[in-house]
This record gives structure tokens, sequence and C-alpha cells, in this order.
């Protein structure tokens, strides 16, 4: 007896078995009804070689299918007419032993007569619906054969594969696993005629390969992901500390915002970040009051140590040039700034004043000692040491040449009956020279015009500046005697030469260009520095020209 009250033979099983439904010899039937077309449902209590119903029939009821009507493969033979060996024959006896299924070679057993009921005419081919006998075990879609209970497995709806709860990604690797060899080997017998299906192999090299392009992708995706995060929402990359004692020479070109900043100090390895400092600079009160100019600063800062040394006058590394200044002057002072050999700013100037920068209207000029004078704009620049002489002469004179095409020199010489934008800057420097305060320009600018008119008696178109006198002489003496003035006749002595200088004398400061571009209408003329240092006192006619002439000379005397 099995666990659901048979033994072996070749009744279907009891509907609650696993592998009921393998019914591959006819019409599947359902639940309480005969496999085989007989009537009724399965009585536990039936002996193999009894009765399957109620109606008297024994054995394999194979006559009329209460559930189906006239049973179309075994109540009538398609190719002899009436079946003559199905409608009351019965196997009573032993036909669980010899007429069922042989457990030993997986086929159905030689029934225990002489007439073979699937082959009533001793053909040795048994008949089926269209004259033969299909092999209901090795058809594409087919039931398994039924097994003895003792070897019986549930029956894996999904892949027929199944590694275990424990084993899935072990056997995966290794090609396969102990269980489907077991597994497979239980079925041989099942195969029967059909072969052992192949096992499957997975190659390990392969899953490795997927792993290794699975992982890259996974890294690939979650650095660029950080490197957005980073960009979007991080913080900035910084420093930290106040430098690495390594110094490094910045220049804040002037107007320069956050961003221009911030990018100068991380070219120069200053800064980590632009976004960093930027942030710095707006986190400090102060940050947008930072000057154009060159810093000495630290390599490796923090960005807020940034900020706080830009804002400290003792990193800057500037040079100031002050109104009136000489060029002689200023090439010394970038020689000290840059740390180079005495000289050597005023030889560039010299030898490459052509390539620095000059308006076409300032070339060409005979007998001018400098041609860089009246260009090097007072104001502060960017000198320190590591940068060239020209890159500073460069920057004054571009600021200088801005400056003069803003307030329009060409035009303004014409209005002032000046001859060239030459002529005005001459008459800038002079004014600037000559003049002790800014409250004196507009009437010294007024003197020189005065002179120059070739309406002028007074002085007969010279101007008699000792200032143009000192600047040949490259001196700032205020006792000139009049034997030596007055026997030199360089084109500078304005003494013994009339009308303007070849050239500026110095660089004149924003109020003696706007001075020089707006005198005033008084009639002065004459004019003398009475203390000799600071006031300057002025005079309409000769007469009033002495006394105060009388008055510096005794203030010499005190």
């Amino acid at each position: 007896m099995t666990e659901y009250g048979r033994g072996q033979g070749s009744e279907p099983w009891h509907p609650a078995d696993p592998l009921y439904g393998d019914q591959g010899w006819g019409q599947q039937a359902g639940d309480g009804q005969a496999a085989y077309g007989g009537q009724g449902s399965y009585d536990p209590q039936q002996a193999y070689g009894g009765d399957w119903d109620t109606s008297g029939q024994q054995g394999y009821g194979y006559g009329q299918d209460p559930g189906h009507g006239q049973d179309p493969g075994y109540g009538q033979d398609p190719g002899h007419g009436q079946d003559p060996g199905y409608g009351q024959q019965s196997y009573g006896g032993q036909q669980g032993q010899n007429g069922g299924w042989d457990w030993d070679t997986g086929s159905q057993g030689q029934p225990p007569y002489g007439v073979d009921p699937a082959d009533p005419y001793g053909t040795g081919q048994h008949a089926a619906y269209n004259g033969e006998e299909p092999d209901y075990y090795n058809t594409p879609g087919a039931y398994p054969p039924p097994e003895p209970p003792g070897r019986r497995r549930p029956q894996d709806p999904g892949t027929g594969w199944d590694a275990g709860p424990d084993q899935g990604e072990e056997a995966f690797f290794n090609g396969g696993g102990d269980d489907e060899d077991e597994y497979d080997e239980g079925r041989g017998g099942r195969r029967g005629r059909g072969g052992k299906k192949p096992k499957k192999r997975r190659s390990g090299c392969a899953c490795l390969v997927l792993t290794a392009i699975f992982a890259a992708g996974v890294g690939g995706v979650g650095y660029f992901g950080y490197q957005f995060y980073q960009d979007r929402f991080g913080a900035a990359p910084d420093y930290a500390g106040d430098g690495n004692g390594e110094q490094v020479t910045v220049v804040i070109p002037k107007g320069s915002g956050g961003y221009t900043i911030g990018q100068k100090l991380k070219d120069a390895g200053v800064v980590q970040s632009v976004d960093a400092f930027v942030a710095a600079q707006s986190a400090d009160p102060k940050g947008k009051s930072i000057q154009d100019g060159a810093y000495v600063m630290e390599k490796q800062m923090s960005s807020s140590s940034a900020v706080d040394m830009l804002l400290s006058p003792s990193s800057r590394a500037n040079l100031t040039i002050p109104e009136g200044t000489r060029n002689a002057a200023v090439y010394a002072n970038i020689d000290k700034k840059l740390k180079v050999a005495k000289g050597t700013t005023a030889k560039v100037a010299k030898k490459d004043y052509k390539d620095l920068g000059l308006p076409d209207w300032a070339l060409n000029r005979p007998q001018v000692k400098d041609p860089l004078e009246g260009f090097l704009y007072p104001s502060s620049y960017a000198a320190a040491k590591g940068m060239k002489p020209e890159e500073v002469l460069k920057d004054m004179v571009s600021r200088a040449d801005n400056k003069y095409e803003a307030l329009d020199l060409e035009g303004e010489a014409k209005k002032l009956g000046l001859k060239n934008p030459w002529q005005v800057l001459t008459v800038a420097s002079l004014v600037q020279a000559e003049g002790k305060t800014h409250d004196d320009f507009r009437k010294m600018s007024e003197v020189v015009y005065n002179r120059l008119k070739t309406s002028n008696t007074e002085t007969n178109q010279l101007l008699q500046f000792d200032s143009t006198f000192n600047y040949l002489k490259g001196q700032s003496n205020i006792n000139i005697g009049e034997s030596e003035i007055n026997s030199n006749k360089d084109p500078y002595n304005t003494y013994t030469r009339k009308g303007l200088p070849p050239g500026p004398i110095g660089n004149p400061g924003d109020v003696a260009l706007a001075a020089t571009l707006n005198p005033t209408d008084d009639g002065w003329i004459y004019f003398v520095a009475t203390d000799g240092m600071h006031k300057t006192e002025f005079a309409k006619t000769g007469a009033e020209f002495e006394k105060l002439k009388d008055k510096f000379n005794a203030s010499q005397v005190n």
C-alpha cells in the first residue's frame, strides 16, 4: 500500500498526490473520475483486482465513459470498428503484479493473459487514436512518468533547478552543484528513450567579468554622482592654516571682483578653490574693499587667511607714484621693489620705450630727454620680486594712456591754443612742478598760457621756470644763480629758450591735469614762492612781481 491507500499498479494517483494528473494514456480525469473511462470515483477499499465502480464491471472499465460519452480512443476502434476486447473484459487476479507498471524498468508490464487489451489483434503494436501508440513520455511538454513513492520529488513549477536556500550563489559561480547532478541522475530513468539531458555549466570566468563590469559601472556612477553633489551642494575644497611658508607674489588687477581675485590666488597656489575664497570674502564685512596691486602671499593658505592678508596694508608689495614724480625716481623705485640691479629699469625704458604702449602722438619727439616722461601715471602699481621691469612700465603707460584718452587731450589742445596733446601734457607737468598747493594750480595754468602769448611783452614768451632748469640738471634747487641759468642754452632751459620745453618734466596728477584744462582768467602772469617752500603768490604786473621777490629774499635771510 502507498500513503494514498493503494499498492503498485497502473491505477491513476490520488487527487492529493503531487503527481496527480499524470494520465498520458487518454484524457485527463477530473477529481473523482476514473482516469481510463470508468465510472465513479476512487474507492480506497477497492483492491486492484476488484471492481472500480458499482456497475458490476471489473478491472479496467473501458466501456462507456459517463463523463464524456463514448470513449473516442477505446470504445470504438477507428480502424476496425467495434473494439471486441474492451467492453466487458476483466483483468482480475494479480493484475497489480504483472499488468501494471514495472518499477524496475520504468515501463508498463505485460498483462497476465494471452491477449493484450492494447493490442487485441496481436500485431505487437499498441493501438491508439490514430492507429499508432505515441510515446507520451518523450514528447515536448509531456508529463514525466510516475515514480515509486520512495523516489518521488515535488515538481518545480519554475525553472526546474533550485540551488537551495544556502547553495544558490555557490552553485551559480561553480557551474552547478551536487544537487543538480543527483537530480539529473535521479531523472535518468525517466528520460528513457529521450536520452540524458546535458547538464548546464556556467563559466566562472564569465561571471567574474560580469561582476567586474558591474562593479566598474557602480563605481563610475558613484564617483560622478559624488562630484555632481560636491559641485552643487558640497562645501568647496579649502586649505587649512596660514600657509606653508613658501612666498609668492600675486598681482590683483584694478577693478577685479571676487571670482577674478580667487582665480589669481588659485593659479598661484595660494587657495585651493575659487568658490572657497569667494565664500570667505563674502563672509568678511571688509571683503569688498580689497585693492588692486601686488601682494606677497604664502602658498596653501586657507581662504579666510588669504582674505585677511589681502586686507592688510603690510602685505601689499605695491609701488606708489606720487604726483609730479620724475621718471628717474620712478625707475629707481622699481629697481628696489623688483630687487634688480640699479639702473635696470632705466635701461629697459630707454631701449624698449616704443614697445611699452605709448600713443602715436607721443612718439618721434626730437630733443626729448625721456620719451616716457609724463606717462608713468601717478598711482599705485604692483611691483614685487619676480616681476619684470617692462611689465611694471607697461601697466603705468597703459593707465596714463587711458586717462589722457578719457580727458580728450587732442580736442582740448585746440581749445587752449596748443598744437597737440603732447603740449597739453607738457603744460600740465609745469603746473604740477611749480604749484605748491592745489589751489595754486589753476592760477599757475593761466600764467603759462599768458606767457606763451605772442602779445606778451612782460617776458616776451619766455616762461622762466626754475623747474625746467632743475629738470635738465636732474636737481631740485630753488637757489639758482642768474649767471648760471642765463648761460645755459639747453632746450629745457626756459630762461634762454622761448615757449615750452621739448616735453614733460614730470608726471602730472589728476588735479594738475584738470587745472591745465580749466585755467583762471584773472590776468596772472607772475608768481613767486615767497616762503621758498609752501606758499606761492601771484602778480599781474612787473612792479608787483618785484615786491614778491623782495619778500622771498627776506625769507631766505631769516
